[in-house]
């Protein structure tokens, strides 16, 4: 369906292409002989495992803690803000 939008193949609706979308009353088709989920080899999705250094890990903690530092600063500012207000 172009643009999931529900217009259907050339504007004409839901349900009159060849079936082969997520519309309503659509049936999963399997089968079509591409050995999609069979194992035929691909193993795409087996990734070694990413190990970081002491020092990488230390430069990541230290970037993900000045992030909160400046998450904190922003709803401590907003709560201000709220408190003045009332």
């Amino acid at each position: 369906m172009p643009g999931f939008d529900g217009t259907g193949p050339a504007g004409q609706g839901s349900m009159t292409g060849r079936g082969f979308g997520n519309c309503a009353g659509a049936r999963p088709r399997m089968g079509f002989g591409c050995g999609c989920g069979r194992g035929y080899g691909r193993r795409f999705w087996r990734y070694a495992p990413v190990e970081f250094s002491e020092e990488d890990q230390r430069k990541i903690l230290q970037e993900e803690l000045k992030d909160l530092e400046a998450e904190k600063e922003a709803i401590e500012t907003r709560l201000k803000s709220i408190k003045k207000k009332e």
